[in-house]
């Protein structure tokens, strides 16, 4: 028996042909001479017509089973067409399914294994897997070599107080938060890299866009300054829009994004330094930004992707290069998009020896553990930048999620850990 899925009926070319089907009883009516069950797999959700099958009554929400029937066009179905059973074999009886309507979000990420089966999370998902094939196939285009680099790590690359320590055979080690380190080292052979990776950072919060446990996209390139780092941004944010547009509008739709935004996203993003934008919000220098000031900041700005640039140099990382024309801050930027806030940090690297080492005493960090990353400056150095992007805020934002526990399967928060 050969089975084919349900997008293949809706297409719309199989109208009174016999298939063969096989999934998941999304729903179930029973009428008193016909039972009604709307089947859904990977692909969508079509109704099945049971007249006088008695297996459809033993049938239960979530069984799984496989069907053989006629193509018929029912505008009232969903989709258009229904199935009119002629064979249906359950596979896997379902026990009483516990998800029902008005669930609140917590039992739902209790029982997170079984609430991945919506029709919502489903949606989100196939973008979020658009989201990363675009994400591939931009540095593939531009000749970027794809490289993996140590989960764990002896030293810290964004800042001590957001590591997860672990024990590693009698020593210490700890999670990765960043690739960069070592992507560093790896352009002086490469040139041009990028990573689509986990990273942790033990952050206590409870934001609707923090993560304990998030994929990382990150890039780094030679010869790259900060400049042109933000134009490369804005090409990628481009790309995957457009990409996710073609290939998920449906998805999109029923997601209820509205499409107007990125329909009409293009370049150049409005930038805004770091001092301009505490001006506006009614802060001072030195103030951190908070995820609420950020979208109250894009709010200001017309609701448009911004970067944040120029911000203090004692508010960035170690290896941001001051820039040259105004020490007091680094050659970086945040883009922020409405909705989230930020979703891409990057910077210019200090790539002067000199430089680092007076930058880590800034910063009081110990010389031993980042030796290695000294000598990045001792032989050949050169002129580069980098970024890291979240693959969840970045989904988050272009499916319009409330809330980024929806954008991965398994979310990881500083009190989910389950299942």
């Amino acid at each position: 028996m050969d089975f084919i899925h349900v997008i293949d009926v809706l297409a719309g070319k199989l109208t009174g042909k016999e298939v063969s089907l096989r999934g998941w009883i999304y729903r179930k009516r029973e009428q008193k001479d016909i039972i009604f069950l709307v089947l859904r797999d990977s692909t969508g959700i079509i109704q099945l017509a049971c007249k006088g099958i008695e297996e459809a009554s033993k049938a239960t929400i979530e069984s799984s089973i496989e069907v053989t029937g006629t193509v018929k066009e029912d505008k009232r179905a969903p989709g258009g067409f229904e199935i009119q059973v002629k064979e249906l074999k359950i596979i896997g009886l379902a026990e009483t399914f516990p998800i029902s309507k008005d669930l609140s979000d917590e039992f739902t990420r209790d029982i997170r294994h079984l609430w991945i089966r919506s029709q919502r999370l489903t949606k989100i998902l196939k973008v979020r897997s658009e989201v990363i094939r675009a994400i591939h196939d931009f540095y593939r285009e531009r000749g970027f070599y794809e490289v993996q680099a140590p989960i764990f790590t002896g030293c810290a690359c964004e800042g001590g107080s957001t590591l997860f320590e672990v024990k590693y055979f009698g020593d210490k080690a700890f999670l990765s938060q960043s690739w960069q380190l070592y992507a560093e080292a790896i352009i002086q052979s490469l040139e041009k890299i990028y990573t689509i990776a986990p990273s942790f950072r033990a952050e206590k919060s409870r934001t609707k866009r923090h993560l304990t446990e998030y994929w990382h996209q990150e890039m780094e390139a030679a010869w790259m300054g900060h400049d042109e780092l933000m134009g490369f941004e804005e090409d990628m944010i481009l790309h995957i829009v457009d990409y996710v547009l073609k290939h998920c509008e449906k998805e999109l739709k029923e997601l209820g994004r509205d499409l107007t935004e990125l329909r009409e996203l293009k370049k150049p993003f409005l930038r805004i330094t770091y001092k301009e934008a505490v001006e506006k919000i009614g802060k001072k220098w030195g103030d951190e930004i908070t995820d609420k000031e950020e979208k109250e900041l894009l709010e200001k700005l017309g609701d448009k992707p911004v970067f944040l640039t120029s911000f203090p140099r004692d508010m960035k990382a170690f290896y941001m290069r001051p820039d040259p024309k105004e020490p007091k801050v680094v050659l970086a930027s945040d883009l922020l998009v409405p909705g989230v806030g930020e979703i891409i940090g990057g910077s210019e690297r200090i790539y002067d020896m000199k430089e680092l080492l007076e930058s880590m005493k800034i910063y009081s960090l110990d010389k031993k553990y980042y030796e290695w990353y000294i000598d990045l400056r001792r032989y050949g150095t050169v002129p580069h930048s980098g970024f890291g992007m979240g693959v969840e805020r970045l989904v988050m934002w272009i499916t319009g999620a409330e809330h980024i526990m929806d954008t991965i399967p398994f979310p990881r928060t500083m009190n989910r850990v389950y299942p």
